[in-house]
């Protein structure tokens, strides 16, 4: 029997996340997903009169052609990828793991040629078609939250098709907070970080990139950032798990970065030099996500959270930094993780993972839930 709940998904990312129109060409990127998903998305493609593309993906596929690879080899394949999306108009990921370190053993050098090469594929999907990216549920990833399966189940679908308008209005102003805010200041247990978002925009998302979502982003001017970060929520990164991640930047660049492997953690900085200044800030509060599982998608979006990334900046929101790394690290300032705050142009804005001023106090997660 056909479970409902993958219809609606379906419906979900076709109609509200990616709004297919008439005639327009969708390419369905699948990596290790069930034949039923799959189905479904084709078939709610064709209800909105939007053609599907389909693109089948293995985990133990994808690293074995990483290992020994070449440059000839994926040039060759980065003319076919980019050609083929091109000719799309959205695109639909969705991402499912038995093993999320398979890649473990590809090298950083294999792992960073591979990202290198194939990046003008990564640039034409995020600023040339509407796409949406979500997880699978799998075992693999109920173990990662400690959770059993059908219970992670539960909670997948719950986060998934949750009702993502009601964070449309706060959202909203808190992007628009964001554009007017110069000085930005956070503290917290082995966090005292500064820097200013002048001039650069803040972007809602709340459903039509990410699956799960509930964040707002923008970036930070990329020679402004001062102080230290001490991250709290485990990274899974290029296959390779990291923990305790520290950094300290001077005039917005990266010189002290340690971790519980901090080898690996400056091989990946140092992979170009924008891997070494920040991309991205953003604040996340989707009411759901409460824990760390070491998959970004979900870590990223945790209430009372934001995430500072060093590497690529997006389009929308651009301090001209640009890097093949883009590597969301999360810092979750909820009291039960050691609290936190964060200032806005000398306003206090969050408190301990709470919003503090009226117009926020939508994206609490009293209020989202309700």
């Amino acid at each position: 029997m056909l479970d409902p709940r993958l219809t609606q998904l379906a419906r979900n990312l076709t109609s509200y996340s990616t709004r297919l129109e008439k005639g327009e060409r969708v390419l369905i990127d699948a990596f290790d997903v069930p034949e039923q998903m799959i189905i479904e998305l084709i078939r709610a493609t064709r209800e909105r009169g939007a053609v599907p593309y389909v693109n089948l993906n293995q985990a133990k596929v994808s690293r074995e052609l990483s290992l020994e690879a070449t440059e000839e080899q994926f040039r060759i394949s980065c003319a076919i990828e980019l050609n083929r999306m091109k000719n799309m108009d959205a695109y639909i990921a969705l991402r499912g793991s038995s093993n999320i370190f398979e890649a473990s053993d590809v090298s950083a050098e294999e792992v960073q040629l591979v990202s290198q090469i194939m990046k003008p594929v990564l640039d034409w999907r995020v600023n040339h078609t509407k796409w949406v990216v979500l997880r699978w549920p799998t075992a693999s990833m109920a173990q990662q939250a400690m959770m059993s399966t059908e219970a992670f189940e539960d909670f997948f679908f719950k986060v998934c098709n949750l009702n993502y308008n009601r964070m449309q209005e706060g959202s909203e102003r808190l992007a628009e907070l964001m554009r007017e805010t110069d000085e930005v200041e956070i503290k917290g247990n082995g966090t005292d970080l500064r820097f200013s978002l002048k001039g650069i925009d803040a972007i809602p998302c709340i459903g039509t990139h990410n699956i799960p979502d509930g964040e707002v982003y923008s970036c930070p001017v990329r020679d402004s950032v001062e102080g230290v970060l001490q991250y709290n929520a485990p990274s899974v990164y290029q296959g390779v798990s990291f923990d305790d991640i520290r950094l300290e930047f001077e005039k917005g660049r990266i010189v002290n970065a340690t971790s519980n492997n901090s080898s690996r953690l400056n091989e990946i900085l140092d992979a170009d030099e924008g891997a070494r200044y920040i991309g991205e800030f953003a604040i996340g509060f989707n009411p759901h996500i409460n824990e760390p599982m070491r998959d970004i998608l979900f870590d990223e979006k945790i209430a009372g959270s934001f995430h500072f990334t060093p590497g690529q900046a997006y389009e929308e929101a651009d301090n001209g930094n640009r890097s093949q790394v883009h590597w969301d690290m999360v810092c979750i300032q909820r009291s039960e993780y050691g609290g936190g705050e964060i200032w806005f142009d000398g306003k206090r804005v969050r408190k301990d993972g709470l919003f503090v001023v009226d117009e926020l106090l939508s994206l609490n997660p009293d209020r989202l839930i309700a």
